[in-house]
């Protein structure tokens, strides 16, 4: 299914965020995530199904300073 991953389209045959991740190759690293505007925890990933079109964000920490 196609959805927008950070402002761009990607075809996925995930049907969870959680899966998605994997998908994408953040399976295993720390990041936050949202789903049409709305924070999904790491714990509710698996449980957060994908519909086409959704709108995935995917964000990292930044160090710096």
């Amino acid at each position: 299914m196609k959805i927008e991953v950070n402002g761009e389209q990607r075809d996925v045959a995930a049907t969870n965020v959680g899966e998605a991740l994997a998908e994408l190759g953040l399976g295993e690293a720390r990041v936050a995530t949202a789903l049409n505007g709305t924070f999904v925890s790491a714990a509710a990933r698996d449980g957060t199904a994908l519909s086409p079109a959704d709108r995935l964000e995917v964000l990292t920490a930044m160090q710096g300073g």
